[in-house]
């Protein structure tokens, strides 16, 4: 993508704002991204009480282990299937009302979900959740719209930190209605939640971005198919390596992550009432990185070395992991793993908004989910068949190569700042406020 020279270091704001972060465009930007960011939170607590669950539920109703497998991938499936159709409406109606319409499909799922007694209506229920999920690219676009070039991955870490958020407090809240309700007043409990952010998204959601009556130019807008089309041909261009790697990364992560007490068990003797404390330090130790430490880092190294360092990372807490036979070994693991996806993931998503056209950041944000939910789906089946194989660490050390052999294709991805640009970082990094995230323009003469 061309960058221009910018007479003043950006703000917080929309991508060529030259306002104070504590002016109005500031201000207005870092509202909405707040409003998202309560959005995005209590969506996720909705469907981190339920699938721990889920198991449980679908063996009581006779289901075996293969068909829980399926009941967890339903939902993947079917947000890949609609990833890109959900963004390429955000990209010509809004993505608000695509964020609006998502919360109301996840509430007539959760409320399916409630009433559902055989394992075709939980699938069913699953099917129509990954609908409503489909617009988590939506999301990430409304971030990329929000906020400023130099701004986007702090913004998009954000994000994932309080999605993470979401999955500590989640279980937590659905085992408590469970033991007071049972499933229906965990179905209920999580529709009233949806149905409760649906409603204060549409009171306090602004549209991030100027919606198109029709399409502009020449051209007929790019469809979904054809994204996925251009990134299977296009292997080269640097929208479809950023997608690949977000692939291998998130299936080698979360394919095999969900293996992990089988690893645990096996080896350390960790059981179900105790194996919660080693996802939660995973995700604890996640929000820290993402809210913390993600900005700083942006900003001295750059989105794209920043985003080679979480391959390594990544590669080596998974080979760590794998190898793990004591604690100290498998806490190395568990520790370089969260580091590797939070400077990883809002890297390579921020990067990738800015290598698409404006018009287009939905669509693609659609793709890359589209593609990652591919290998959400295909990690785990791998990871159980080489577990039953060849041993409980085999999908680990597969995953790191996996992740290692994306290294190449995290180079030139995106331009070298222009002289100006360099300047306006460098003027950027010595007039931060305390927290290190808000710019603070020099006075005008």
């Amino acid at each position: 993508m061309e960058r221009r020279p910018r007479a003043c270091a950006p703000s917080l704001g929309t991508p060529n704002s030259c306002h104070s972060a504590t002016g109005p465009a500031g201000r207005s930007s870092l509202a909405r991204l707040l409003v998202l960011f309560v959005t995005a939170f209590v969506d996720m607590v909705g469907l981190a009480m339920i699938v721990p669950l889920l198991p449980y539920y679908a063996t009581d109703y006779g289901a075996s282990a293969l068909v829980v497998g399926v009941l967890i991938s339903a939902f993947s499936v079917a947000q890949l299937a609609c990833a890109p159709a959900w963004g390429r409406l955000s990209d010509r109606f809004g993505r608000r009302p695509a964020i609006l319409a998502g919360l109301a499909v996840t509430a007539a799922a959760y409320t399916l979900f409630a009433f559902a007694h055989s394992v075709p209506l939980l699938l069913i229920a699953r099917l129509v959740q990954g609908l409503g999920g489909g617009t988590i690219g939506v999301v990430q676009a409304y971030v990329a719209d929000t906020s400023a070039d130099h701004d986007r991955v702090k913004s998009l870490g954000w994000l994932s930190a309080v999605t993470s958020l979401g999955v500590v407090a989640g279980p937590a809240l659905g085992s408590g209605l469970d033991a007071a309700g049972g499933p229906r007043a965990v179905g209920l409990g999580a529709a009233a939640l949806s149905l409760l952010v649906a409603v204060f998204a549409w009171r306090y959601l602004r549209e991030s971005r100027e919606v198109q009556s029709r399409p502009s130019g020449l051209h007929a807008p790019l469809t979904g198919r054809g994204a996925i089309a251009l990134v299977l041909a296009n292997a080269g261009a640097p929208a479809s390596r950023l997608i690949w790697i977000y692939t291998a990364a998130i299936g080698a992560f979360y394919g095999t992550i969900q293996t992990s007490p089988l690893l645990l068990s096996a080896r350390l003797g960790i059981t179900e009432h105790t194996v919660g404390y080693f996802i939660m330090y995973l995700g604890a130790l996640g929000v820290i990185v993402r809210g913390v430490i993600l900005g700083r880092l942006v900003d001295v190294l750059g989105e794209e070395r920043l985003a080679r360092l979480g391959i390594l990372a990544l590669a080596a807490g998974l080979a760590f992991t794998g190898l793990a036979q004591t604690l100290p070994v498998l806490l190395v693991g568990f520790t370089l793993m969260p580091f590797g996806t939070a400077f990883l993931f809002p890297c390579v998503t921020g990067m990738l908004s800015q290598t698409v056209q404006t018009s287009e950041r939905g669509l693609y944000m659609g793709v890359q989910h589209t593609f990652g939910g591919i290998s959400r789906v295909a990690f785990p089946v791998a990871a159980g068949l080489l577990i039953d194989g060849f041993g409980v660490g085999v999908p680990f050390w597969i995953s790191a190569l996996i992740v290692l052999a994306t290294l190449p294709l995290a180079r030139s991805l995106i331009p070298p700042p222009t002289a100006d640009e360099r300047a306006a970082i460098a003027r950027r990094r010595s007039q931060v406020d305390i927290t290190a995230e808000i710019p603070v323009e020099p006075a005008e003469p």
